[in-house]
């Protein structure tokens, strides 16, 4: 038995020599081994990559949610902006409406006052041209009938009578004139 056993070893032996010495074997054993070196470092190398960009993309949409609350903020603060824009502008035009009704009522209550006095002004020349036309009228009434009783005393006083009545008028100047 043992001698068959070594026969075996023997005939297995060559076949064993026979695989070791194929290069398939050995290239295949290689590889394993250089996968098995290499697999370590690599994992930890694709692992350290794959994890430093998931950091990367992790920061840049927290980095992008950030801008994006600061934005809405911003546009919140905006409309806040415009609206109160609107209210101010509303206001303004509200004010200015109501200046323009105020300057509206004092210009209507100038011009009609305006009017009150050229009225007045033009009724009191009115009333003063009919005064002067009636003080025209009277004087030139007067003058007429002056010249009428000139006239009429002319022909009705001669000389002698005339002569007296100038003197008595002429004593008594003085006393009408004080």
């Amino acid at each position: 038995m043992i001698s068959s056993a070594i026969a075996q070893t023997a005939n297995g032996a060559g076949q064993a020599v026979s695989v070791l010495n194929n290069p398939s074997l050995w290239v295949a054993i290689s590889f394993i081994l250089f996968l098995a070196l290499l697999a370590k470092p690599a994992w930890k190398f694709i692992t350290s990559s794959l994890d430093k960009k998931i950091n990367e993309i992790r920061t840049k949409i927290e980095e992008a949610t950030k801008l994006r609350e600061e934005a809405q903020d911003i546009l919140a603060a905006h409309k806040r902006k415009l609206s109160d824009a609107e209210k101010e502008a509303d206001d303004i035009i509200n004010q200015a409406r109501e200046e323009v009704q105020r300057l509206r009522t004092r210009l209507t209550e100038d011009l009609e006052n305006a009017l009150q006095r050229r009225e007045k002004l033009a009724m009191d020349r009115i009333a003063q041209a009919e005064n002067d036309a009636q003080e025209e009228v009277r004087a030139l009434t007067t003058d007429i009938a002056l010249a009428a009783a000139r006239s009429l005393l002319a022909d009705a006083v001669r000389n002698d009578k005339a002569d007296a009545l100038i003197n008595d008028a002429i004593t008594e100047l003085p006393e009408k004139l004080n």
